[in-house]
């Protein structure tokens, strides 16, 4: 199966895709170049035909199988405690913000099914692997942007200080989500807030270069940007 699936991606490949790809993941030096679009088909398909024994397989060589891998835990039709069991499977093989970006995206649950994942994530915000913080911190902004776990997911980000750009970046977009949906409570966690200040700035950032945030939200947010980025 592994054989006749990477036969199948290597047809599909993109060179001028994967130039564009690898020039947006660093350090990452298999990708074929095959399109995302391609890969959900092929992931669809997978799970009519297949797909949970794909999760098994090993000696995996292109990111673009990791990939896949992913998206057809997201498209498994089974509850949250059946497919719990892939994720934390899949965790420990996510080692760039692309395919860890991607299955966030892709992993659906019932909204009773809220609090589960919820606590299922915890122990991955405590984490020390910047792979495995970036993933709950996208989940959050993906399927947790609301009253009920806004000032919990705001006393997460101010415990998390790894030093990872990309686990520093996935906060600054999570709270840059958080205050464009939730500006009343945005606003005063960014009056105070225990970011470093990298973070916090980036968070800026984001939130003004937002299309859904108002001018005048914007104008007051500019003026909370922290003027020398000091160290932890």
């Amino acid at each position: 199966m592994v054989k006749t699936i990477r036969e199948a991606l290597e047809s599909l490949a993109d060179e001028k895709y994967r130039i564009f790809s690898s020039k947006l993941i660093p350090n990452i030096n298999n990708i074929l170049g095959v399109r995302l679009p391609e890969l959900r088909r092929m992931a669809k398909r997978l799970v009519k035909h297949g797909g949970e024994e794909y999760l098994a397989a090993t000696g995996l060589i292109y990111y673009e199988e990791i990939m896949l891998q992913g998206m057809i835990i997201g498209y498994l039709r089974m509850s949250w405690k059946e497919k719990a069991k892939y994720v934390s499977e899949f965790i420990p093989r996510i080692n760039n913000w692309g395919v860890c970006d991607s299955f966030c995206a892709g992993l659906k649950f019932e909204e009773h099914e809220k609090e589960d994942v919820w606590m299922f994530l915890q122990p991955y915000l405590k984490s020390d692997k910047a792979c495995e913080i970036r993933f709950a911190v996208v989940m959050l902004l993906g399927h947790f942007v609301d009253e009920r776990y806004v000032g919990q997911a705001f006393s997460t980000f101010d415990r998390i200080t790894h030093d990872d750009y990309y686990v520093k970046m996935a906060v600054a977009w999570a709270v840059s989500i958080y205050c464009r949906d939730l500006p009343e409570q945005g606003m005063l966690y960014l009056k105070n807030n225990k970011l470093d200040d990298l973070t916090h700035n980036k968070a800026i950032q984001k939130i003004t270069e937002s299309r859904a945030v108002h001018d005048e939200t914007k104008h007051a947010v500019r003026a909370m940007k922290r003027k020398a980025v000091k160290k932890r």
